[in-house]
This record gives C-alpha cells, sequence and structure tokens, in this order.
C-alpha cells in the first residue's frame, strides 16, 4: 500500500465518519440490530430443539434401558460433569455449545494451519485435552465431597444410639462439624422428618440420593436400625468410622500415585514445549515447521500425541478409582 492510496483511505473513512455525526446517520446500526435479532432467532430455536429433545430423552430412559455404547458413556460424563461443576445447562444444550464452541475453534485454527483435514484432528486433539482436564478437576470435586461425607458420618456415627435423626441434630447444632457444601442436604433431611410429612426412610433415601454413593451404607444400616431396633445394633455404625479411616489411608496413598503422575506428566510436556519453542529461533526449523506441509503435519501429531496421553493418563487413573465412591 502505497502513501497515496493509505492517505485517500483515512481521509475517506474520516468524512464517513463526520457525516455519520452531522447527519446522525446509523449506517451500521440496521445492520448490526438485524445480526442481533436473527442470533437471538437462532438461540431461541435452539433452545426449543434441546428442550423437545431432553423431554424425548427422559421419557425414553424411563422405558427403554440404557445401552452401554460411546454415546451412553459420552451422556453419563456430561452429566457427571455439569452436577459437580453445578452448570445450567441440560446434556442436550451442553452438547450444542460444545458443538458451536468446536465449529468456531476449528475456523480458529484453519487460518494458521491452511489445511482443513489438519485443522480438524488438531481441534479434537485439543477438545479431548480440555475435556479430560475438566474430568480431572471433577474427580477431585468427588474426592473432597466424598471426604466431607466421611468426617459427617465419623461424627454421626458414634452418636446414633439415640436415633439417627437426633444424632445428626445434635451434629449440627455446631457450625463447623458439617461441610458447608452438606449442610443443607442435612437441614432438609431434618426439615422433611419432622416438618414436611416424610417417613425416615423417604428422607434419608432423598438425602443418600444427594449425597451419592458413598453414603449408600450408612443409609442401609439407618433403615434397618430405625425399624428394626435391638440391643446392641447401634454399633454397626461404628464399622463405617473403621472403614472410613481405610479409606483415607487408601486415598491418601492413591492421591501421592496420581500427583506423581500427573508432575512427571506436566514435567515432559514441559520440556518438549520448551525445546520445541527454542528450536522455533532456528529459521530453516521454524520455515519447515511452521509453513511446510509435512512440518504442519508433524505439529499435529505432537498436539494429538501430548492431548491423547494426557487423556491416557486421567484413563488409569480413573480406572483405580476413588476410595469411597462406591461401597
Amino acid at each position: 500500500m502505497n502513501t497515496a492510496l493509505a492517505i485517500s483511505l483515512a481521509l475517506g473513512l474520516a468524512a464517513f465518519v463526520l457525516f455519520n455525526a452531522v447527519f446522525e446517520v446509523r449506517f451500521f446500526g440496521g445492520t448490526a440490530r438485524f445480526i442481533l435479532d436473527t442470533v437471538d432467532t437462532l438461540a431461541e430455536h435452539l433452545g426449543k430443539y434441546n428442550t423437545s429433545r431432553y423431554i424425548e430423552r427422559i421419557k425414553r430412559e424411563r422405558i427403554i434401558k440404557r445401552k452401554e455404547n460411546i454415546y451412553a458413556k459420552y451422556n453419563r460424563l456430561v452429566e457427571e460433569l455439569i452436577l459437580d461443576f453445578n452448570i445450567p445447562l441440560t446434556l442436550e444444550s451442553f452438547t450444542s455449545l460444545l458443538c458451536i464452541c468446536f465449529a468456531g475453534t476449528v475456523l480458529v485454527v484453519i487460518l494458521f494451519m491452511q489445511n482443513v483435514t489438519l485443522s480438524v484432528v488438531m481441534t479434537i486433539s485439543i477438545f479431548v485435552g480440555l475435556l479430560t482436564y475438566f474430568v480431572m478437576q471433577s474427580k477431585t470435586i468427588k474426592a473432597e465431597k466424598n471426604e466431607n461425607i466421611m468426617d459427617a458420618e465419623d461424627l454421626i456415627c458414634p452418636l446414633a444410639r439415640d436415633g439417627v435423626l437426633v444424632a445428626i441434630k445434635k451434629v449440627m447444632e455446631s457450625e463447623e462439624s458439617i461441610s458447608p457444601n452438606l449442610r443443607p442436604y442435612f437441614q432438609q433431611f431434618i426439615d422433611n422428618c419432622e416438618n414436611n410429612g416424610y417417613s425416615f426412610k423417604q428422607a434419608i433415601t432423598l438425602l443418600n440420593r444427594q449425597l451419592g454413593p458413598k453414603f449408600d451404607s450408612f443409609t442401609k444400616k439407618a433403615v434397618v436400625f430405625e425399624y428394626n431396633e435391638r440391643k446392641g445394633m447401634a454399633d454397626v455404625f461404628l464399622d463405617i468410622v473403621d472403614e472410613n479411616a481405610v479409606l483415607r489411608e487408601i486415598n491418601s496413598r492413591k492421591d501421592r500415585i496420581f500427583r506423581r503422575m500427573n508432575r512427571d506428566f506436566l514435567l515432559k510436556t514441559g520440556i518438549i514445549v520448551l525445546f520445541f519453542f527454542y528450536a522455533l529461533s532456528v529459521e530453516q526449523f521454524r520455515e519447515f515447521m511452521l509453513y511446510n506441509t509435512y512440518g504442519k503435519i508433524i505439529n499435529t501429531v505432537m498436539v494429538s500425541v501430548i492431548c491423547l496421553s494426557f487423556a491416557k493418563c486421567q484413563a488409569l487413573q480413573g480406572d483405580l478409582g476413588i476410595g469411597g465412591a462406591k461401597k
């Protein structure tokens, strides 16, 4: 662009802005309003479509048992993420948002890669890595929740001789005894028993559903104790305290192993990435890796290997599981 052309464009732009300001012309106002209305209409139709899909899925799952395939695994994974992170979305809305983000990311990557196939492969790898990261954070949330449940059980069980409801009320009297994240559930249990007309079994079953599988054992023993109390039966609750002590030791060992695995993976990945950026200082290497087709293929393979290795590392940790998740 020569100087004369640049000056002409600048003067033309200044004249256009001045014309709009003096005569109060909103040249782009109608266009912007049209775009916003279009986006709003598309969002409305997408919301209605997702709502209908959600209703159909709920009806279908009540009639037909879900088959264990890749779609079922994806649905279960997303539902767990939505629950753990308290995301205000349904499975269908989350999937639609994920597809939109995926398409947008592919378009951005194409600008740099100049190759549709490689861009799609790289974007898939990046999304697998991101999804794996959120799954890792989800496991951390679940582990913390299970630890809080065990702490609550350790306080309630020794007091259960006078009744589970009485024991929970005594423990709830102290502000710091039960985690703030769990207190609303236990308070709801108390209200359901005393004010909302629930039977003990209905109330504690609801509490069990809210707290998850870790609370299964306590719930079963509490129901038996409440309706079939006999002398010495309260001692069965002390078994839960012993089990929790063992689970804490197991979880502690697993946590140390997992931390070491993650640290080693991040260290090795960091070394590879730092070496790559250092090598880009060499002009021939930079030209080959960033602008040559074979270099772009190597970059795609490298990103894919890192993301998939991260996913595999977390999958191995997931297979070992978190102690106390199921009993």
